[in-house]
């Protein structure tokens, strides 16, 4: 079934009273996550609350009908939200909500820096329900291309604070998609099992984002054409893997049509720079 999205002024009007573009995560009202699995509405917080003391966070503009979103997955009602910000080293901090109903809940967040930076690419999801998670992932992903090895590796500084983090101890680990080789040998991918696993989830992406900011902080430009022109390739390669993930593009094709999903995945949740 496809069905066109449906925007009105009076949804729109809505949204500005979620997100104002001069307001600051803090400042603004609660809204999607407040309906979801309560692990989301957490981990929403927590990413909002340290992007906002780490970061010099200012307003990044999303397209005027794709801020928030309202369709119909198999005759059951689907609400996408989002929330976007830029800061000196990210060119997009991106925080989605998504719910269908009471059957699929959704959070996703990708912080995308900019390409005159050597910074891996934060991303973290939850999928679920009311009545539990199913797949819960977060990483840093690295992105340019080791001099040395010709593999993609982590900055030195981010591989030696990530291996002093306590070592995860989930009992129902995932495999990661096979287009998941854009991962870090840091990433956890995992179905938590209960209140204590759900916890440990949240600790370890609170850990991964204060290091990562920290980390983003201290980093200086690229100088090198050739690094920034590196750093900028390894952003495609994660956006196109990205891009492959079927379950996320048929839930979206279902909902709203081919072309509506294909530009929402390179409009909203995978764009790159030219």
């Amino acid at each position: 079934m496809s069905i066109s999205p449906a925007v009105t002024s009076l949804q729109n009007e809505a949204l500005s009273s979620l997100s104002p573009p001069s307001q600051s995560p803090s400042e603004r009202a609660p809204s999607l996550r407040l309906t979801q699995n309560p692990l989301m509405g957490t981990l929403a917080d927590r990413i909002e609350a340290i992007w906002e003391s780490h970061l010099d966070l200012s307003p990044y503009p999303i397209p005027e009908d794709l801020g928030y979103v309202e369709g119909t997955l198999q005759g059951e009602r689907l609400v996408i939200e989002n929330h976007c910000y830029q800061s000196t080293h990210f060119r997009k901090l991106h925080l989605e909500l998504a719910r269908v109903s009471d059957r699929l809940h959704i959070l996703h967040c990708v912080m995308f820096p900019r390409i005159t930076y050597d910074l891996p690419i934060f991303g973290a999801d939850l999928v679920g329900k009311m009545q539990g998670i199913s797949a819960a992932i977060a990483d840093l992903s690295p992105v340019r291309l080791s001099p040395v090895s010709g593999v993609r590796s982590l900055p030195p500084a981010y591989e030696q604070a990530l291996s002093c983090l306590p070592a995860p101890t989930f009992l129902n680990p995932r495999a990661l998609p096979e287009w998941g080789d854009i991962f870090s040998q840091f990433c956890v991918f995992v179905a938590p099992q209960d209140a204590a696993e759900e916890a440990q989830f949240l600790q370890r992406v609170e850990s991964m984002l204060i290091h990562h900011c920290e980390l983003a902080n201290a980093t200086q430009p690229l100088l090198s054409a050739t690094s920034r022109n590196s750093v900028q390739a390894g952003h495609r390669y994660y956006c196109e893997k990205q891009r492959q993930n079927d379950k996320t593009r048929r839930i979206l094709e279902m909902s709203f049509g081919e072309v509506w999903a294909e530009r929402y995945m390179r409009t909203m949740l995978f764009d790159c720079v030219a």
